[in-house]
């Protein structure tokens, strides 16, 4: 396994993401994709990942042997669908020696859909209980505003909301009208979907982010440490 390999704008990237309902798989030069994919069906994101990445691969004449790395969103989201990316990041990093970077799903929401501010993500996670963290989101940078979480939405729209902020992701989508009725707005989709070109472009803002120095004992951010959490997430 490769250590300390610093993020290249001229290497060969794949990038996964299955945290939520849409699978995405990206392959970038640096930051700039060259092939993408997605898997719209949930239940066959597991089945389906590895042969779409075969094919992504296939059709820019790239070979797994030649990526300078693999970056993988690290959830929260679906428990069963944050494992499949994560178990097939690993897989191919161990196995062909490649550098991993795990960079959060909802950091790469907040990037999907172009443009600038504060974005507020919230990804769905049934019933009034969502996934939630905010990014400043800069024309170089992204900066994190609130950490992220798993939290019921009244409190989290009680809390302390950074200025300016938009709600953005498939949560604030399902719970768009008391968004607004607490007084902030909601972005449209593409905004807040955690693409594997948004985890290329969250990584070359931060080159200097090192990859995973234990690749076989890392885990994915679940972020449902309690019993009622798993209760809820089942």
């Amino acid at each position: 396994m490769t250590e300390g390999s610093a993020f290249s704008p001229g290497g060969w990237y794949l990038a996964l993401d299955t945290s939520g309902p849409v699978g995405y798989v990206a392959l970038g030069r640096g930051t700039e994709v060259i092939g993408r994919a997605t898997i719209v069906e949930p239940d066959r994101q597991a089945a389906e990942l590895v042969p779409t990445v075969g094919s992504v691969l296939a059709e820019a004449g790239v070979r797994v042997q030649e990526l300078s790395g693999i970056v993988v969103g690290e959830g929260p989201g679906s428990f069963t669908g944050v494992r499949v990316a994560a178990a097939t990041a690993k897989g191919l990093a161990r196995g062909a020696s490649l550098p991993l970077w795990s960079i959060s799903s909802l950091a790469a929401a907040a990037l999907s859909g172009g443009g600038t501010g504060v974005r507020f993500v919230l990804f769905d996670a049934r019933a009034e209980r969502v996934y939630a963290a905010c990014y400043d989101v800069g024309a170089g940078s992204v900066v994190c505003r609130v950490s992220p979480r798993a939290s019921e939405l009244r409190p989290l729209l009680a809390g302390d909301v950074p200025v300016g902020a938009v709600f953005a992701g498939d949560g604030a989508v399902r719970h768009a009208a008391a968004i607004r009725a607490a007084g902030f707005d909601v972005a449209a989709p593409p905004s807040g979907q955690p693409t594997g070109d948004a985890l290329l472009q969250v990584l070359g803002r931060a080159p200097e982010t090192l990859p995973l120095s234990a690749v076989e004992t890392w885990e994915p951010a679940y972020l449902k440490p309690s019993s009622a959490e798993r209760e809820w997430i089942a």
